[in-house]
């Protein structure tokens, strides 16, 4: 447990912290599935609208550091690819 005030300031920043990345994390997550099932159902339109609206949010969490840029670009690439696919 935090004693000094410095620890009990550093803990309250982690926790604020770890909220706020959590909550990036799970919009991120949600664009994302929204794109998915804009493809699974057939719906080009929808889903380029969805991709186009997927992409910066995507890259806005690598450059955040939320996520390694690699994952970011795999998760667009494999999207862009099911939509070519449609």
């Amino acid at each position: 447990m935090a004693n000094s005030a410095q620890s009990k300031k550093r803990a309250r920043q982690a926790e604020k912290r770890r909220q706020r990345n959590a909550s990036a994390r799970s919009m991120m997550r949600t664009t994302i599935k929204k794109t998915i099932k804009a493809i699974a159902q057939g719906d080009k339109p929808a889903a380029e609208q969805a991709y186009k609206s997927a992409v910066p949010v995507i890259d806005k969490m690598a450059r955040k550091g939320l996520i390694h840029a690699n994952k970011a670009a795999r998760h667009k690439s494999r999207l862009n690819k099911h939509l070519r696919n449609m």
